[in-house]
């Protein structure tokens, strides 16, 4: 039994695990899987997901197929997995299968199975569909649209359906969003026999890098992974004060990294670390937003970052290391504001950490299975070699399960193989369901132009200002992301802002991860924040507020962002070690500022002048201007100064 669960007793354990499955599938679609009562069902679906595994393993060394053929043979598999596992309304049976979504499963494959048969003629058709084309496209566009309401949700699918109306009403449209307008064939044609749109980038991404590393992640979870970050944050933070917030914080960041999904991640460590929080003082709706916050972050942090990065390494012509290189500091930061706000917290309120006899021994940890990092150290190692993400991703499943073999506790036998495969088909469908659905919307920008003229209006808002167009783009990333995956709202915000940022000098790179962070965020911001909200179900406290609390727990993740795009050196790329230092210095500051202001608390207690003195600093350290950086540090050493003395001052009182 690990560390974790020895804190708790059998009985807790099963409540919390209970607990746990329920908000799980509550807040997650993903996890609304059928459980079939006949044997023989479970077993096809199992015997699919594995080949699927097998088949992506096979294809990162030679792709047997052309580019339209395997992307399209990826999406059909999807399609027929969620069509089998996933009920199309909540109160359809959950064990047994429908005859509908049999068929549906069936006509998936047929999506891929007629590309395969005619690719010849649609190659040599240039673009010309015939009726049977027109016919299948229709068909796969509906189903992908489908199959991602069921594993996403409606909001997806809605805006799909919203893009492919603005495809077809164009003539009748006023101003600038007026186009010649294409009929249904047209459309959906140029979506399935294209690398335009279902089958375009996205699913690239997910076809190449995203399914091998979520393999990934399900063999190193299976492996005893969680356990060992579990045990080992608890070892490095769990004395210090507030120590089982830090524990969250540490686990969730991993954790989050690894899986890509933060209401997973949330459920999964914060069915033992909120009731510990709570345990030594925390309020009920804090403790939820410790876990939600940090477990959103890990999407933004090195090296895995859940699957977003692969998808900006291939838009931008970039290597996937690049893209990790430049989020560092950035996620640094994200987790050093919130380490910061639960540490001060904890002074406030003099919220102490766990007692010694408590807690595992680190050496004891890393005796057990600290191994079990060896497949981590490897993936950074290889990449940063420039071998490719996709041989990496095989690489390192292979060491963790030779790694894993090297003790018993954590030995994975055939049939451990074979379930971390099918476990990582089926953490891939919801985003690969993504991917082919957000594929529709990017398809219909590149085929209208919609792109560029959104972007004009964004210019427009902006008043050819950096900071007001910053400023709406993040509102519209956050905007999309309260109802769309991090992943689409990523790729569609990009695709609008990304054009409108470059006018500007803005690096692509700094523009596409300034997006990202606020599509990620958006799992925090209410009214709908998934993240707090299964928090907020483990914790027992109010979902709303649980939100708004969130959101100012990831206070620097709305900050770090405008910071990168003034000073680029805070990316690293193409910065001398003077730039980094200087961005990296008054970030902390800057998230330091904030994070006290917040809390309301630095050293002893803050009035409401000095809390506002701070939010002034650091927002004036976001700027590159040298008078504007020197202002905001003379305020922080003037607040820190007089704060330090009147604790100093207390200490004497009470001394006396």
């Amino acid at each position: 039994m690990s560390a974790s669960n020895r804190m708790l007793s059998d009985e807790e354990v099963r409540q919390n695990e209970t607990k746990a499955q329920t908000v799980l599938q509550e807040y997650d679609k993903e996890a609304r899987f059928r459980v079939f009562d006949k044997k023989w069902i479970g077993l096809l679906v199992s015997a699919i997901a594995i080949c699927f595994a097998l088949y992506h393993l096979y294809a990162a060394y030679a792709i047997p197929f052309v580019t339209l053929k395997h992307r399209s043979l990826h999406v059909a598999v999807v399609l027929c997995l969620i069509y089998l596992l996933y009920p199309g309304w909540k109160q359809e049976s959950r064990k047994k299968l429908s005859l509908s979504d049999a068929a549906l499963a069936l006509a998936s494959l047929g999506t891929a199975g007629y590309i395969f048969i005619h690719y010849l003629d649609i190659v040599n058709r240039g673009g010309i569909p015939s009726r049977l084309d027109v016919a299948f496209a229709t068909i796969t566009c509906l189903l992908v649209l489908e199959a991602s309401r069921r594993v996403a949700g409606w909001e997806l699918t809605a805006m799909a359906g919203i893009f492919v109306a603005y495809a077809y009403l164009g003539p009748y449209l006023p101003g600038d969003f007026a186009h010649r307008g294409y009929t249904f064939g047209d459309i959906f044609n140029y979506m399935y026999v294209t690398t335009e749109g279902i089958f375009g980038d996205a699913t690239a991404v997910s076809a190449s890098f995203i399914i091998l590393f979520i393999i990934f992640g399900a063999f190193l979870s299976k492996s005893g992974m969680g356990t060992l970050f579990n045990d080992l944050s608890l070892a490095l933070a769990g004395s210090s004060k507030g120590g089982p917030a830090k524990v969250g914080v540490i686990a969730s960041a991993v954790h989050g990294s690894i899986n890509g999904s933060a209401v997973a991640s949330v459920v999964t460590t914060g069915s033992f670390t909120i009731p510990m929080m709570k345990r030594v003082g925390y309020r009920p709706d804090f403790a939820a937003g410790v876990e939600a916050t940090a477990a959103v972050g890990g999407q933004i942090l090195p090296p895995i970052m859940g699957a977003a990065a692969f998808i900006m390494a291939e838009t931008l012509g970039v290597p996937y290391v690049t893209i990790a290189i430049a989020a560092l500091i950035p996620a640094i930061m994200y987790y050093f504001g919130l380490l910061v706000q639960v540490h001060l917290r904890a002074e406030r309120d003099n919220l102490q950490g766990l007692t010694k006899e408590e807690l595992p021994k680190i050496k004891d940890v890393l005796k057990e299975r600290g191994h079990l990092l060896l497949p981590l150290i490897l993936l950074v190692v290889l990449l940063m070699m420039g071998y490719t993400p996709t041989l990496v991703a095989v690489a390192t499943i292979i060491a963790t399960i030779v790694i894993a073999a090297l003790r018993p506790s954590n030995r994975m036998g055939f049939r451990d193989v074979l379930q971390a495969l099918e476990a990582g088909v089926r953490d891939t469908l919801g985003v690969a369901a993504a991917c082919a659905a957000v594929g529709i919307t990017v398809g219909v920008f590149s085929l209208t132009g919609l792109g560029l003229k959104l972007a004009n209006i964004i210019l427009m808002m902006g008043s050819g200002s950096l900071f007001m167009t910053l400023l709406f783009t993040m509102i519209a990333s956050i905007i999309l992301g309260l109802g769309l995956p991090s992943i689409p709202c990523y790729i569609i915000t990009a695709t609008m802002a990304a054009p409108a940022l470059s006018t500007f000098g803005v690096d692509p790179l700094a523009a596409h991860l300034f997006v990202f962070y606020f599509g990620a965020i958006a799992n925090l911001t209410p009214p709908i924040a998934l993240a707090a909200f299964a928090g907020a179900g483990i914790a027992g406290s109010d979902p709303q507020r649980t939100g708004w609390i969130s959101c100012k727990l990831a206070l620097a993740g709305f900050v770090v962002p405008f910071i990168f795009i003034y000073k680029p050196g805070l990316l690293i790329l193409e910065s001398g070690v003077a730039d980094i230092a200087i961005a990296t210095i008054a970030t902390l500051l800057a998230v330091l500022a904030l994070a006290a202001a917040t809390e309301g608390f630095l050293f002893a207690k803050l009035n409401w002048l000095l809390r506002l003195a701070l939010i002034v600093a650091g927002i004036l350290l976001i700027f590159p201007e040298a008078v504007l950086i020197g202002s905001g540090l003379v305020i922080i050493v003037a607040v820190c100064a007089f704060q330090y003395m009147k604790k100093r001052s207390v200490i004497t009182t009470i001394g006396v």
